[in-house]
């Protein structure tokens, strides 16, 4: 059974990222001229912050350097974090994209934009945003009627502590 050079880095690197806390989330390998890109996403439920970046980068560079997992010649080791406009493709993404605003494409077709408000083992619990003065309304999803979901980027908005700040003044 063979696998590919993606996987073999996957099992050597991702224990490593565990043990930092981390979870392992995208490995790609991408040519770029004669030189190699290592790609690294990694994240947790509390987010990484660039402390974290720069502790794993050094052990993941280590690891590889100790090793030939990526052959002889030259490349670039990239770690980085999802980015604000993920897609969520594992339930522990919709866990950390409680309380986020995501775009759904439905598999009974459409689209729907909505505030996760909670998740479980069958689906999420949303509330679709108000338009031209109405309340918004809660809606519920199931997993299997999900095509695919990617948290949307929100400008402007305050935080829940900074209201809950601003309620308390």
């Amino acid at each position: 059974m063979s696998t590919t050079q993606s996987e073999r880095l996957r099992e050597l690197l991702e224990p490593l990222v565990n043990s930092q806390g981390l979870d392992l989330e995208e490995i790609a390998v991408d040519s770029v001229g004669r030189k190699r890109v290592l790609s690294v996403v990694v994240d947790s439920d509390t987010g990484a912050d660039l402390d974290q970046i720069a502790d794993v980068s050094r052990a993941l560079s280590a690891k590889l350097d100790e090793t030939d997992a990526m052959g002889e010649g030259e490349y670039t080791l990239e770690v980085g974090t999802p980015g604000a406009e993920r897609l969520l493709t594992e339930h522990r993404h919709y866990v950390r994209a409680t309380d986020r605003l995501v775009k759904f494409q439905l598999a009974e077709g459409g689209e729907l934009v909505a505030r996760i408000l909670k998740v479980d083992d069958e689906g999420v619990d949303t509330e679709v945003p108000g338009v031209k003065g109405r309340k918004p309304t809660a809606r519920r999803l199931a997993f299997g009627d999900i095509v695919r979901a990617r948290v949307q980027v929100e400008f402007g908005r305050k935080d829940n502590k900074d209201n809950k700040k601003e309620e308390e003044a």
